[in-house]
């Protein structure tokens, strides 16, 4: 009996991650920027790589690891948020 009720445990608990991971949706692609840090404030940090500067908004939710500061060379993971989406009609579908 005991053993048929840790397989029903088991089982109950494999069907609950699929479920989750099901619904979940799909993962926010990452990215990364790696260089040396130009200009650090508490809402962005500037890196920069090659010949380009990478301004990266930060917030209070923003882990960073260590004593950020000018001139640490650092790499930020980050994911693109939409802030605004302007839909246009296509001036093919009007007529």
């Amino acid at each position: 009996m005991k053993t048929f009720k840790h397989l029903r445990v088991a089982l109950i608990a494999a069907c609950l991650l699929v479920a989750a991971t099901t619904f979940a949706g799909p993962a926010i692609k990452t990215y990364q920027v790696t260089g040396p840090v130009l200009e650090v404030s508490d809402s962005m940090i500037v890196v920069q790589k090659n010949d380009e500067k990478w301004a990266v908004a930060r917030d209070t939710n923003t882990k960073v690891n260590g004593d950020l500061k000018v001139g640490d060379k650092v790499t930020i993971e980050y994911h693109m948020v939409a802030t605004t989406v302007e839909v246009k009609k296509d001036a093919k579908a009007k007529k």
